[in-house]
């Protein structure tokens, strides 16, 4: 207790101050002290704490009051003096004060911005599970307007991460069951995330997709957020598919594949799925199908499979066409190069076809008044087509099956006699050369096999026997040096 006192002593009774600050009203020149001491006689006057009844009550009062105002006016009529003078200055002050309140200052640098952003990944970093990093995020009292800087924080710290914890997403989740005004940040964040996926790289990639869909399956945010996914060819890059790819597969796995496809098909819910199964053409509809089936998911598609099956083909004409003359033009080449090694029964196909030529150079002029000789050149280049592929099966036949197909009076047409069957007799001759030449390469390569496998047995052993015999080898070498350490130490001990 005395070195207590002694430690108030020495820091000159700062704990405890003699006047307050708030009661020293009184100037030090306005003050009149006492000072006495211990020795001198002091006469207490006990007798004022006695009550006695004053028979001059109200005229002692009347006094008191005159002198009140007398010391009170003076003081105020000293201070109208002095007050004159300083008006000006707190008018001036004040039009400086309200210049002041009307000038706003920008922080451009955003330091507070920097500072809640650190704050807050601290926080999360330091905190056990979501529920401890909640609680301290939401004792911080964020100001209006922070909450999507809160929620973006919390994405770009699981994007961070290596793998996917599902910490972020319960705390995502959490926050917003708690208040609905962290649900429009989050629906933002979908829709900025999965425009700009393609700068994110692939881990980054897929901790956001199965970010979303953590808060989807929760029904944290709403499902309307599909409505920024279009499943098109020309709608989606390499990252965007990905995205959705992980997106939907984290959401089977979450929800199972039936629930999944009884939402997707709510109906209230349908304006906001068209991207995912569009049904505008044919291209697209087989796009997603072909897509959703990729990805493990085609159970998605049913109802767009039957929508296709539905679709007029009135659609698909266009890529017919095409795709006719396309083979048209291959037809033209490949009828070319068999009129030129053909005999004569390819200079009558040949005279055909430049007969047809002429008509179909001659039908191009007036195409474009007709739609009959179009109709007409159409049968002509398929007629063509199958000639052409008659004769190219027959070449690709084995020998008995050449001319099959065709009159037993033409079979042989345009050959010598003597050459009619002389070229099957050199073929078969030819062919039998060639399997003796694989049989005989296949046996060979079955003998080396069998040798390299034996060689390859009888180098283990060997290199077995050389690792016992180095290991024997090894083993007496460490008695022997243990032998002799016991014999010195033995002689040590007897000197």
């Amino acid at each position: 207790m005395i070195e207590v006192m002694f430690a108030v002593r020495k820091d000159g009774f700062k704990d405890h101050v003699a006047v307050e600050d708030e009661l020293d009203k009184v100037e030090e020149n306005d003050q009149y002290t006492h000072l006495l001491t211990l020795d001198e006689a002091v006469n207490g006057e006990d007798i004022l704490n006695v009550f006695k009844v004053d028979p001059e009550f109200a005229e002692n009062e009347e006094k008191y009051k005159t002198i009140k105002t007398d010391i009170l006016e003076g003081d105020s009529s000293d201070s109208d003096a002095s007050g004159s003078g300083s008006d000006n200055e707190s008018d001036s002050d004040e039009s400086e004060n309200e210049e002041g309140e009307k000038m706003e200052i920008i922080d451009q640098t955003e330091t507070n911005l920097v500072a809640l952003r650190r704050t807050i990944y601290l926080t999360i970093q330091s905190s056990l599970d979501f529920e401890e990093a909640a609680h301290k995020l939401l004792k911080m009292e964020l100001k209006p307007g922070q909450e999507n800087e809160l929620m973006a924080m919390i994405l770009d710290c699981c994007a961070q991460m290596r793998t996917y914890e599902k910490f972020f997403g319960l705390l995502a989740q959490r926050f917003c069951m708690i208040d609905k005004k962290y649900v429009a940040p989050c629906e933002s964040l979908f829709q900025e995330q999965y425009e700009t996926c393609h700068r994110l790289e692939t881990n980054k990639l897929r901790n956001v997709s199965r970010f979303f869909a953590h808060l989807l399956f929760t029904d944290a945010i709403s499902w309307g957020v599909m409505q920024y996914i279009k499943v098109t060819e020309d709608d989606t890059t390499s990252s965007s598919r990905i995205f959705i790819k992980i997106f939907f597969q984290e959401l089977s796995e979450f929800m199972g594949l039936s629930k999944l496809n009884e939402r997707l098909k709510d109906v209230t819910l349908q304006e906001f799925f068209d991207g995912l199964f569009p049904k505008d053409t044919a291209r697209n509809a087989r796009f997603a199908i072909n897509f959703f089936t990729t990805i493990g998911l085609g159970g998605l598609t049913d109802d767009l499979r039957e929508t296709l099956k539905s679709m007029p083909k009135t659609t698909q004409q266009p890529v017919k066409e095409e795709t006719a003359e396309s083979s048209s033009d291959s037809s033209s080449s490949d009828s070319s190069s068999d009129s030129d090694s053909s005999d004569s029964s390819g200079s009558g196909s040949g005279s055909d076809s430049s007969s047809d030529s002429s008509s179909s150079s001659g039908s191009s002029s007036s195409s474009s008044s007709s739609e009959d000789e179009k109709k007409k050149r159409k049968k002509r280049t398929n007629e063509k087509l199958k000639v052409n592929r008659k004769d190219q099966q027959n070449k690709d036949r084995p020998e008995g099956q050449q001319n099959k197909g065709r009159p037993e009076g033409q079979q042989n047409k345009g050959r010598p006699e003597g050459q009619q069957n002389k070229g099957r007799q050199e073929g078969g001759q030819s062919r039998n050369r060639d399997r003796n030449d694989v049989t005989s390469e296949r046996k060979s390569r079955r003998d080396d096999r069998g040798n390299t496998r034996e060689q390859s047995e009888k180098r283990n052993r060997l290199d077995d026997r050389q690792s016992r015999n180095e290991r024997m080898d090894a083993r007496d070498r460490d008695n022997d040096r243990r032998g002799r350490d016991r014999t010195e130490r033995e002689e040590g001990r007897r000197r």
